[in-house]
């Protein structure tokens, strides 16, 4: 598996609690924080529930 990047891109603001929550348990705290994990299922998942709130890039190396 590879690693991917993840960028919040959009305010968690008027946003549900769970979706709140995915935002802050994948590491990100605010607009343009950017961190980096492996590509496993369980982080994918979390990615997908919050997609319009991230940015997703593949990390190559």
């Amino acid at each position: 598996m590879g690693k991917i990047k993840i960028t919040q891109v959009r305010s968690t603001i008027d946003q549900s609690k769970r979706q709140k929550e995915t935002v802050k348990a994948l590491g990100l705290r605010k607009i343009r924080h950017t961190v980096e994990h492996e590509a496993t299922p369980q982080i994918l998942g979390m990615v997908k529930k919050v997609e319009h709130l991230v940015k997703v890039e593949q990390v190559e190396g």
